[in-house]
Protein backbone atom coordinates (compact mmCIF):
# COMPACT_ATOMS: atom_id res chain seq x y z
CA UNK A 1 0.00 0.00 0.00
CA UNK A 2 1.72 3.13 -1.11
CA UNK A 3 0.68 7.17 -1.17
CA UNK A 4 -1.48 7.57 -3.96
CA UNK A 5 -0.60 11.31 -5.65
CA UNK A 6 -2.54 10.85 -8.84
CA UNK A 7 -4.62 13.77 -9.10
CA UNK A 8 -7.41 11.83 -10.83
CA UNK A 9 -7.79 8.95 -7.82
CA UNK A 10 -9.79 11.19 -5.25
CA UNK A 11 -10.36 14.32 -6.76
CA UNK A 12 -12.67 16.79 -5.17
CA UNK A 13 -15.94 16.62 -6.95
CA UNK A 14 -16.35 20.08 -7.40
CA UNK A 15 -19.74 20.58 -8.21
CA UNK A 16 -20.86 18.95 -4.87
CA UNK A 17 -18.06 20.40 -2.79
CA UNK A 18 -19.81 23.66 -3.96
CA UNK A 19 -23.43 22.49 -2.81
CA UNK A 20 -21.76 21.07 0.08
CA UNK A 21 -20.05 24.54 1.42
CA UNK A 22 -23.03 26.37 0.65
CA UNK A 23 -24.97 24.60 3.19
CA UNK A 24 -22.21 24.30 5.50
CA UNK A 25 -22.41 28.29 5.72
CA UNK A 26 -25.99 28.44 6.08
CA UNK A 27 -26.43 25.71 8.35
CA UNK A 28 -23.34 26.93 10.79
CA UNK A 29 -25.59 29.47 12.60
CA UNK A 30 -28.31 26.79 13.36
CA UNK A 31 -24.67 24.31 14.97
CA UNK A 32 -24.12 27.23 17.28
CA UNK A 33 -27.90 27.33 18.23
CA UNK A 34 -27.33 24.01 19.40
CA UNK A 35 -24.29 24.04 20.95
CA UNK A 36 -25.91 26.84 23.23
CA UNK A 37 -29.14 24.59 23.90
CA UNK A 38 -26.73 21.52 25.37
CA UNK A 39 -24.92 24.63 26.89
CA UNK A 40 -28.06 23.91 29.25
CA UNK A 41 -27.24 21.21 30.79
CA UNK A 42 -23.30 21.65 31.06
CA UNK A 43 -22.00 25.73 29.59
CA UNK A 44 -18.76 23.38 29.01
CA UNK A 45 -19.90 23.41 25.23
CA UNK A 46 -19.49 27.06 24.97
CA UNK A 47 -16.13 26.60 26.08
CA UNK A 48 -13.36 26.87 22.75
CA UNK A 49 -15.76 28.76 20.29
CA UNK A 50 -13.30 30.05 18.02
CA UNK A 51 -11.57 27.11 17.30
CA UNK A 52 -14.42 24.89 16.30
CA UNK A 53 -13.77 28.07 13.39
CA UNK A 54 -10.15 27.52 13.27
CA UNK A 55 -9.05 29.98 15.05
CA UNK A 56 -8.46 31.25 19.09
CA UNK A 57 -5.28 28.07 19.99
CA UNK A 58 -3.19 29.18 22.58
CA UNK A 59 0.71 29.53 22.13
CA UNK A 60 2.57 28.00 22.09
CA UNK A 61 1.44 26.00 19.10
CA UNK A 62 3.54 22.35 18.11
CA UNK A 63 4.09 22.05 14.49
CA UNK A 64 5.08 18.76 12.70
CA UNK A 65 3.21 16.45 15.25
CA UNK A 66 1.33 12.79 14.58
CA UNK A 67 -2.77 14.45 14.34
CA UNK A 68 -5.36 12.00 15.91
CA UNK A 69 -8.92 12.63 15.22
CA UNK A 70 -10.79 10.63 17.44
CA UNK A 71 -14.75 12.12 17.10
CA UNK A 72 -15.95 11.35 21.04
CA UNK A 73 -15.72 8.94 23.87
CA UNK A 74 -15.28 5.42 21.76
CA UNK A 75 -12.69 6.79 19.29
CA UNK A 76 -10.91 8.43 22.24
CA UNK A 77 -10.92 5.74 23.96
CA UNK A 78 -9.81 3.29 20.92
CA UNK A 79 -7.04 5.46 19.90
CA UNK A 80 -5.29 5.19 23.47
CA UNK A 81 -3.00 2.51 22.63
CA UNK A 82 -1.46 4.58 19.13
CA UNK A 83 -1.28 7.91 21.16
CA UNK A 84 0.70 5.77 23.81
CA UNK A 85 3.18 4.11 21.20
CA UNK A 86 3.81 7.28 19.49
CA UNK A 87 4.45 9.09 22.47
CA UNK A 88 6.61 6.03 23.61
CA UNK A 89 8.48 6.89 19.97
CA UNK A 90 9.10 10.69 21.35
CA UNK A 91 6.57 11.74 19.17
CA UNK A 92 4.01 14.67 20.00
CA UNK A 93 0.17 14.41 19.51
CA UNK A 94 -2.68 16.57 17.89
CA UNK A 95 -5.47 15.33 19.18
CA UNK A 96 -9.06 17.01 18.27
CA UNK A 97 -12.36 16.11 19.25
CA UNK A 98 -15.74 16.92 17.93
CA UNK A 99 -17.71 16.49 20.93
CA UNK A 100 -17.70 17.58 24.53
CA UNK A 101 -17.47 14.44 25.83
CA UNK A 102 -14.74 13.09 23.67
CA UNK A 103 -12.44 15.51 24.77
CA UNK A 104 -13.24 15.15 28.35
CA UNK A 105 -12.38 11.47 27.68
CA UNK A 106 -9.14 12.44 25.94
CA UNK A 107 -7.62 15.22 28.82
CA UNK A 108 -8.42 12.24 31.45
CA UNK A 109 -6.78 9.52 30.01
CA UNK A 110 -3.62 11.42 28.46
CA UNK A 111 -3.81 14.31 31.34
CA UNK A 112 -0.04 13.93 32.30
CA UNK A 113 0.98 13.86 28.27
CA UNK A 114 -1.23 17.06 27.70
CA UNK A 115 0.08 18.88 31.21
CA UNK A 116 3.90 18.08 29.87
CA UNK A 117 2.81 19.70 26.39
CA UNK A 118 3.75 16.29 24.72
CA UNK A 119 -0.44 15.90 23.57
CA UNK A 120 -2.51 19.17 22.62
CA UNK A 121 -6.28 19.09 22.16
CA UNK A 122 -8.37 21.15 20.66
CA UNK A 123 -11.51 20.52 18.52
CA UNK A 124 -11.62 19.93 14.53
CA UNK A 125 -12.99 23.34 12.91
CA UNK A 126 -16.43 22.90 11.59
CA UNK A 127 -16.13 21.53 7.35
CA UNK A 128 -15.55 24.79 5.95
CA UNK A 129 -12.75 25.68 3.79
CA UNK A 130 -11.43 29.10 5.56
CA UNK A 131 -11.43 27.27 9.13
CA UNK A 132 -10.08 24.06 7.77
CA UNK A 133 -7.50 26.10 6.25
CA UNK A 134 -6.31 27.84 9.23
CA UNK A 135 -6.29 24.95 11.23
CA UNK A 136 -4.06 22.99 8.77
CA UNK A 137 -1.92 26.01 8.32
CA UNK A 138 -1.83 26.72 12.09
CA UNK A 139 -0.77 23.11 13.24
CA UNK A 140 0.91 21.76 9.74
CA UNK A 141 0.98 17.98 11.24
CA UNK A 142 3.38 15.58 9.28
CA UNK A 143 0.92 12.42 9.40
CA UNK A 144 -2.91 12.68 9.97
CA UNK A 145 -5.04 9.77 11.37
CA UNK A 146 -8.54 9.94 11.42
CA UNK A 147 -10.31 7.03 13.84
CA UNK A 148 -12.82 4.51 12.73
CA UNK A 149 -16.07 6.30 10.49
CA UNK A 150 -14.38 9.75 10.16
CA UNK A 151 -14.31 11.22 6.69
CA UNK A 152 -15.20 15.23 6.33
CA UNK A 153 -14.87 16.35 3.01
CA UNK A 154 -13.08 19.24 3.43
CA UNK A 155 -10.55 18.18 5.69
CA UNK A 156 -10.02 14.90 3.22
CA UNK A 157 -9.73 16.52 0.07
CA UNK A 158 -7.48 19.52 1.15
CA UNK A 159 -5.19 17.12 2.95
CA UNK A 160 -4.50 15.35 -0.29
CA UNK A 161 -4.37 18.53 -2.38
CA UNK A 162 -1.26 19.73 -0.20
CA UNK A 163 0.45 16.42 0.35
CA UNK A 164 -0.38 15.69 3.89
CA UNK A 165 -1.10 11.76 4.31
CA UNK A 166 -4.40 11.26 5.79
CA UNK A 167 -5.35 7.73 7.21
CA UNK A 168 -8.47 6.54 8.26
CA UNK A 169 -7.90 3.82 10.65
CA UNK A 170 -9.29 1.26 12.75
CA UNK A 171 -11.62 1.91 10.01
CA UNK A 172 -15.17 0.74 10.15
CA UNK A 173 -18.16 1.10 7.70
CA UNK A 174 -21.92 -1.03 7.71
CA UNK A 175 -23.49 -2.31 4.95
CA UNK A 176 -26.01 0.93 5.51
CA UNK A 177 -23.59 3.47 5.50
CA UNK A 178 -21.71 1.75 2.13
CA UNK A 179 -24.96 2.55 0.66
CA UNK A 180 -25.38 6.03 1.81
CA UNK A 181 -22.18 6.60 -0.03
CA UNK A 182 -23.16 5.32 -3.19
CA UNK A 183 -26.46 7.37 -3.25
CA UNK A 184 -23.61 9.77 -4.03
CA UNK A 185 -22.26 8.39 -6.87
CA UNK A 186 -18.29 9.26 -7.87
CA UNK A 187 -18.57 12.01 -5.47
CA UNK A 188 -19.32 9.87 -2.74
CA UNK A 189 -16.32 7.26 -2.97
CA UNK A 190 -13.67 9.95 -4.22
CA UNK A 191 -14.05 10.93 -0.64
CA UNK A 192 -12.70 7.39 0.46
CA UNK A 193 -10.64 7.70 -2.45
CA UNK A 194 -9.31 10.48 -1.42
CA UNK A 195 -7.68 8.90 1.80
CA UNK A 196 -4.03 8.20 1.93
CA UNK A 197 -4.70 4.39 2.80
CA UNK A 198 -6.96 2.70 4.73
CA UNK A 199 -6.70 0.64 7.66
CA UNK A 200 -9.69 -1.60 7.96
CA UNK A 201 -10.38 -3.40 11.42
CA UNK A 202 -12.17 -6.61 9.77
CA UNK A 203 -12.14 -8.28 5.90
CA UNK A 204 -16.16 -6.93 6.01
CA UNK A 205 -14.86 -3.28 6.55
CA UNK A 206 -12.70 -3.60 3.70
CA UNK A 207 -14.46 -5.03 1.21
CA UNK A 208 -17.04 -2.22 1.30
CA UNK A 209 -14.13 0.04 1.01
CA UNK A 210 -12.76 -1.84 -2.07
CA UNK A 211 -17.17 -1.43 -2.82
CA UNK A 212 -15.98 2.10 -3.10
CA UNK A 213 -13.59 1.79 -5.81
CA UNK A 214 -10.71 2.16 -2.66
CA UNK A 215 -7.79 -0.02 -3.78
CA UNK A 216 -5.20 0.80 -1.19
CA UNK A 217 -7.17 -1.06 1.70
CA UNK A 218 -6.02 -2.88 4.41
CA UNK A 219 -6.99 -5.00 7.22
CA UNK A 220 -5.24 -4.52 10.89
CA UNK A 221 -7.85 -5.68 13.36
CA UNK A 222 -9.35 -3.53 15.77
CA UNK A 223 -7.78 -1.26 18.18
CA UNK A 224 -9.88 -1.85 20.71
CA UNK A 225 -9.01 -5.29 21.63
CA UNK A 226 -5.32 -3.12 22.53
CA UNK A 227 -7.34 -0.71 25.04
CA UNK A 228 -6.31 -1.66 28.79
CA UNK A 229 -8.70 -1.74 31.44
CA UNK A 230 -8.14 0.86 34.39
CA UNK A 231 -7.03 -1.56 36.99
CA UNK A 232 -8.37 0.59 39.64
CA UNK A 233 -11.52 0.68 38.71
CA UNK A 234 -11.11 -3.10 37.72
CA UNK A 235 -10.22 -3.55 41.27
CA UNK A 236 -12.92 -1.37 42.40
CA UNK A 237 -15.61 -3.63 41.02
CA UNK A 238 -14.26 -6.83 41.92
CA UNK A 239 -14.91 -5.63 45.61
CA UNK A 240 -18.37 -4.47 44.65
CA UNK A 241 -19.25 -7.46 43.11
CA UNK A 242 -17.79 -9.77 46.48
CA UNK A 243 -20.37 -7.48 48.30
CA UNK A 244 -22.67 -8.33 46.16
CA UNK A 245 -22.29 -12.39 45.80
CA UNK A 246 -22.18 -12.03 49.69
CA UNK A 247 -25.78 -11.37 49.77
CA UNK A 248 -26.33 -13.85 47.14
CA UNK A 249 -27.55 -11.82 44.80
CA UNK A 250 -26.01 -11.53 40.98
CA UNK A 251 -25.67 -8.31 39.17
CA UNK A 252 -26.96 -7.32 35.46
CA UNK A 253 -25.09 -4.40 34.12
CA UNK A 254 -27.51 -2.87 31.16
CA UNK A 255 -24.10 -1.00 29.42
CA UNK A 256 -24.28 2.37 26.98
CA UNK A 257 -28.17 2.14 26.65
CA UNK A 258 -30.10 4.31 24.07
CA UNK A 259 -32.90 6.29 24.25
CA UNK A 260 -35.89 3.93 23.72
CA UNK A 261 -34.09 1.15 25.12
CA UNK A 262 -34.33 1.84 28.93
CA UNK A 263 -37.87 0.97 28.84
CA UNK A 264 -37.31 -2.31 26.93
CA UNK A 265 -35.65 -3.00 29.90
CA UNK A 266 -37.47 -1.88 33.10
CA UNK A 267 -40.15 -3.44 31.49
CA UNK A 268 -38.15 -6.88 30.97
CA UNK A 269 -36.46 -6.23 34.42
CA UNK A 270 -39.19 -5.95 36.35
CA UNK A 271 -40.86 -8.84 34.68
CA UNK A 272 -38.55 -10.70 35.81
CA UNK A 273 -38.74 -9.98 39.54
CA UNK A 274 -42.53 -10.31 39.60
CA UNK A 275 -41.46 -14.38 38.39
CA UNK A 276 -40.47 -14.90 41.65
CA UNK A 277 -37.99 -17.11 40.32
CA UNK A 278 -34.91 -16.17 42.06
CA UNK A 279 -34.39 -16.57 45.73
CA UNK A 280 -32.88 -13.24 46.11
CA UNK A 281 -33.29 -11.17 43.07
CA UNK A 282 -30.59 -10.19 41.03
CA UNK A 283 -29.71 -5.73 40.82
CA UNK A 284 -30.11 -4.73 37.78
CA UNK A 285 -27.39 -1.56 37.09
CA UNK A 286 -28.45 0.53 34.54
CA UNK A 287 -25.58 3.11 32.66
CA UNK A 288 -26.91 5.32 29.82
CA UNK A 289 -24.84 6.35 26.67
CA UNK A 290 -25.29 9.68 26.73
CA UNK A 291 -24.57 11.84 30.44
CA UNK A 292 -27.76 14.31 29.72
CA UNK A 293 -30.03 11.54 29.49
CA UNK A 294 -29.06 10.95 33.50
CA UNK A 295 -32.21 12.37 34.81
CA UNK A 296 -34.67 11.28 32.25
CA UNK A 297 -33.90 7.69 32.59
CA UNK A 298 -33.97 8.31 36.77
CA UNK A 299 -37.37 9.69 35.92
CA UNK A 300 -37.83 6.00 33.87
CA UNK A 301 -36.80 4.07 36.90
CA UNK A 302 -39.11 5.88 39.29
CA UNK A 303 -41.98 5.63 36.65
CA UNK A 304 -41.70 1.75 36.82
CA UNK A 305 -42.01 1.54 40.26
CA UNK A 306 -38.61 -0.12 41.05
CA UNK A 307 -36.23 1.15 44.05
CA UNK A 308 -33.15 2.49 43.10
CA UNK A 309 -30.19 4.64 43.49
CA UNK A 310 -28.01 6.83 41.66
CA UNK A 311 -24.08 5.39 41.82
CA UNK A 312 -23.40 9.57 41.89
CA UNK A 313 -24.90 9.39 45.75
CA UNK A 314 -22.21 7.18 46.90
CA UNK A 315 -18.77 8.99 47.41
CA UNK A 316 -16.93 5.89 46.84
CA UNK A 317 -17.59 2.57 45.30
CA UNK A 318 -21.38 1.49 45.69
CA UNK A 319 -21.50 -1.28 48.69
CA UNK A 320 -24.65 -1.54 50.00
CA UNK A 321 -27.47 -2.45 47.41
CA UNK A 322 -29.55 -4.26 49.75
CA UNK A 323 -33.46 -3.34 49.13
CA UNK A 324 -32.38 -1.96 45.97
CA UNK A 325 -33.60 -3.16 42.22
CA UNK A 326 -31.35 -0.89 39.81
CA UNK A 327 -28.87 1.31 40.25
CA UNK A 328 -28.22 3.91 38.14
CA UNK A 329 -24.60 4.52 36.59
CA UNK A 330 -24.78 7.70 36.43
CA UNK A 331 -21.24 8.38 36.10
CA UNK A 332 -18.62 9.02 33.32
CA UNK A 333 -14.98 6.72 32.77
CA UNK A 334 -16.38 3.87 35.00
CA UNK A 335 -17.57 1.48 32.78
CA UNK A 336 -14.46 -0.96 33.92
CA UNK A 337 -15.64 -1.35 37.39
CA UNK A 338 -18.98 -1.80 36.25
CA UNK A 339 -18.33 -4.85 33.92
CA UNK A 340 -16.15 -6.26 36.44
CA UNK A 341 -19.37 -5.64 39.19
CA UNK A 342 -21.00 -7.79 36.77
CA UNK A 343 -21.90 -11.44 36.33
CA UNK A 344 -23.38 -10.37 33.28
CA UNK A 345 -23.85 -7.52 30.77
CA UNK A 346 -26.81 -6.37 28.31
CA UNK A 347 -25.11 -4.47 25.65
CA UNK A 348 -26.94 -1.09 24.60
CA UNK A 349 -27.55 0.10 21.37
CA UNK A 350 -27.94 -3.63 19.99
CA UNK A 351 -31.46 -3.76 21.35
CA UNK A 352 -32.96 -1.01 18.98
CA UNK A 353 -31.54 -0.19 15.47
CA UNK A 354 -28.72 1.73 16.85
CA UNK A 355 -25.68 -0.55 15.37
CA UNK A 356 -25.14 -1.69 18.89
CA UNK A 357 -22.32 -0.52 21.48
CA UNK A 358 -18.36 -1.78 22.16
CA UNK A 359 -18.75 -5.37 23.76
CA UNK A 360 -15.00 -5.86 23.91
CA UNK A 361 -13.90 -3.98 27.19
CA UNK A 362 -16.84 -5.97 28.41
CA UNK A 363 -15.67 -9.23 27.49
CA UNK A 364 -11.48 -8.13 28.73
CA UNK A 365 -13.22 -7.55 31.79
CA UNK A 366 -14.56 -10.95 32.04
CA UNK A 367 -18.32 -10.91 31.62
CA UNK A 368 -20.10 -12.62 29.60
CA UNK A 369 -22.91 -10.63 26.70
CA UNK A 370 -25.90 -10.39 25.75
CA UNK A 371 -26.63 -8.76 22.35
CA UNK A 372 -29.69 -7.68 20.66
CA UNK A 373 -30.23 -8.19 16.72
CA UNK A 374 -28.96 -4.97 15.97
CA UNK A 375 -24.92 -5.02 16.07
CA UNK A 376 -23.53 -3.93 12.42
CA UNK A 377 -21.38 -1.44 13.87
CA UNK A 378 -19.64 -4.07 15.35
CA UNK A 379 -20.62 -7.01 12.91
CA UNK A 380 -17.40 -9.08 13.11
CA UNK A 381 -16.62 -8.39 17.05
CA UNK A 382 -20.19 -9.42 17.29
CA UNK A 383 -20.00 -12.43 15.25
CA UNK A 384 -16.41 -13.89 16.74
CA UNK A 385 -17.94 -13.48 20.29
CA UNK A 386 -20.85 -15.48 19.89
CA UNK A 387 -18.92 -18.10 17.61
CA UNK A 388 -16.61 -18.11 20.82
CA UNK A 389 -19.02 -18.45 23.22
CA UNK A 390 -18.77 -15.27 25.18
CA UNK A 391 -21.65 -13.50 23.92
CA UNK A 392 -25.37 -14.63 23.26
CA UNK A 393 -27.92 -13.27 20.73
CA UNK A 394 -31.38 -12.11 21.63
CA UNK A 395 -34.10 -12.35 19.45
CA UNK A 396 -37.46 -10.93 19.74
CA UNK A 397 -39.57 -7.82 18.40
CA UNK A 398 -37.50 -5.36 20.61
CA UNK A 399 -38.42 -2.58 18.14
CA UNK A 400 -42.23 -2.58 19.22
CA UNK A 401 -41.35 -2.54 22.98
CA UNK A 402 -41.48 -6.36 23.56
CA UNK A 403 -40.09 -7.41 26.62
CA UNK A 404 -40.92 -10.89 27.12
CA UNK A 405 -37.88 -12.23 25.13
CA UNK A 406 -35.47 -9.83 27.16
CA UNK A 407 -36.84 -11.16 30.58
CA UNK A 408 -36.71 -14.74 29.07
CA UNK A 409 -33.41 -14.28 28.37
CA UNK A 410 -32.05 -12.97 31.48
CA UNK A 411 -33.72 -15.40 33.28
CA UNK A 412 -32.13 -18.58 31.76
CA UNK A 413 -28.87 -16.68 31.70
CA UNK A 414 -28.94 -15.94 35.18
CA UNK A 415 -30.48 -19.28 36.65
CA UNK A 416 -27.66 -21.14 34.83
CA UNK A 417 -24.42 -20.30 36.69
CA UNK A 418 -22.48 -22.85 35.14
CA UNK A 419 -22.95 -21.47 31.74
CA UNK A 420 -22.18 -18.23 32.97
CA UNK A 421 -18.81 -19.24 34.25
CA UNK A 422 -17.89 -20.67 31.07
CA UNK A 423 -18.93 -17.68 28.95
CA UNK A 424 -16.43 -15.47 31.66
CA UNK A 425 -13.29 -17.66 30.79
CA UNK A 426 -14.43 -17.40 27.45
CA UNK A 427 -14.83 -13.80 26.72
CA UNK A 428 -11.31 -12.91 28.29
CA UNK A 429 -9.93 -15.75 26.15
CA UNK A 430 -11.95 -14.09 22.85
CA UNK A 431 -10.74 -10.63 24.13
CA UNK A 432 -6.78 -11.69 24.40
CA UNK A 433 -6.86 -13.43 20.97
CA UNK A 434 -7.37 -10.48 18.89
CA UNK A 435 -5.33 -8.20 20.20
CA UNK A 436 -2.68 -6.84 18.27
CA UNK A 437 -4.01 -3.86 16.07
CA UNK A 438 -1.75 -1.35 17.43
CA UNK A 439 1.59 -2.99 16.28
CA UNK A 440 0.03 -4.05 12.64
CA UNK A 441 -0.92 -0.16 12.50
CA UNK A 442 2.34 0.97 13.35
CA UNK A 443 3.77 -1.15 10.52
CA UNK A 444 1.38 -0.26 7.93
CA UNK A 445 2.42 3.31 8.41
CA UNK A 446 6.22 2.16 9.11
CA UNK A 447 6.16 0.94 5.43
CA UNK A 448 4.42 4.08 3.72
CA UNK A 449 7.09 5.89 1.09
CA UNK A 450 6.64 9.18 3.04
CA UNK A 451 8.89 10.44 5.83
CA UNK A 452 7.85 10.93 9.85
CA UNK A 453 11.42 12.30 10.19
Amino acid sequence: MSLNTNSEYGARPRFWFAVYQLLWHLLLPLAFIRLAWRARHAFSYMHHIPERLGFGYSKPVTQGSIWIHAVSVGETRAAQPLIEAYLARGESILLTHMTLNGRRTGKQLFAQAIASGKIRQVYLPYDLCWSVEHFLKTFKPKLGLFMETEAWPTVVFRCKEIGLPLFLVNARLSERSARRVNRFGKAGCALFQAFAGILAQTEFDAQRYRSLGVTNVQIVGNLKFDVPLDQHLVEQGKHWQQDIHAGNRLMVCAASTRDGEEVIILKAWKGLLLSNAFAIAPLLCLVPRHPERFTEVADQINAAGLKFRRRSEWPDTPKECAGLDVVLGDSMGEMPMYYSASDLVLMGGSLLPFGGQNLIEACAAGCPVLLGEHTYNFQQAALDAIETGAAKRVFGDLLLGESVALMEALKESLLNTTELARMSGDAKTYSVEHQGATNRILVALDQQNFSLN
